[in-house]
């Protein structure tokens, strides 16, 4: 979502090359934009051109590749993400966010960060070794 609203947090975010993301996010996103739009945060149409950047980032153009790797929600990822529930008492799309990055830093050990601003996610996600964006909450 920092890359697509301004909201504390977002230019740490907005400066990362490589992400990786949870394919959750395909929904998660779209979702929290358009809730912004209902509250009154973004009118129809930023909602509507934020979306398209984000979709766009997602799966690429036909001038661009995706700005994002995916990690799917696999059955492994999944089990994964309910023990992180057990572990650490995350919510569901919490845990299977963590999940993804504990399966894309599996893939490439390279990955070592997680962006977080969820105070419960922050303390899982360090707790389960990653580095966290941004260092401190605002």
């Amino acid at each position: 979502m920092k890359l697509y609203a301004d909201e504390a947090g977002a230019g740490e975010v907005r400066a990362l090359r490589a992400v990786a993301v949870s394919q959750l996010s395909r929904v998660e996103v779209p979702a929290a934009l358009w809730a912004k739009q209902r509250l009154g945060e973004l009118d129809v149409v930023d909602a509507q051109v934020l979306t398209a950047e984000f979709e766009a980032d997602f799966h690429g153009t036909d001038q661009s590749v995706p700005r994002f790797s995916a990690v799917a929600a696999s059955v492994e990822v999944l089990e994964d993400a309910a023990r992180l529930c057990a572990v650490h008492g995350l919510r569901a799309y919490d845990a299977v966010q963590l999940a993804c990055a504990t399966a894309a830093r599996a893939a490439d050990p390279g990955v070592g960060t997680v962006a977080a601003f969820d105070r419960l996610l922050r303390q899982a996600a360090a707790a389960e070794g990653f580095t966290l964006l941004p260092a401190r909450l605002p």
